[in-house]
């Protein structure tokens, strides 16, 4: 599997820091603009490369600190997708259940990343 380094080193900073970003914040660090189709896929893509790599070296959710701007400030559909195919999640469309998995693993990718 080949992760994007650069997004990936952001992640991890963030996650050290105990920080989220938003899409928009970290697309433009892999030359992707957010309003275009493409790109949004190609991050998501990206994203859940991370996820596959993250999984398979037994770490929560490093993508969980990406959000979106705005309304929500929640995750996008990707991030629940990635973490059915890993098995975290069984799917719900329920928001509260979905906002209590995805605190959870902001939690966990925190505490994981957390300077000791």
């Amino acid at each position: 599997m080949n992760i994007d380094a650069i997004l990936y080193e952001k992640l991890v900073q963030l996650a050290k820091t105990k920080s989220l970003a938003a899409y928009s914040d970290v697309a433009p660090l892999i030359d992707l603009d957010m309003s275009k189709d493409q790109d949004r896929d190609e991050i998501a893509r990206k994203l859940g490369d991370i996820v596959l790599y993250e999984n398979e070296n037994c770490r929560p959710m490093l993508t969980a600190l990406i959000v979106h701007y705005g309304n929500d400030n929640n995750p996008g559909e990707g991030f629940f997708s990635a973490a059915e195919k890993i098995g975290l999640y069984k799917g719900s469309r329920d928001p509260i259940k979905r906002l209590t998995f995805w605190s959870n693993q902001v939690t966990l990718v925190h505490n994981h990343w957390a300077p000791s």
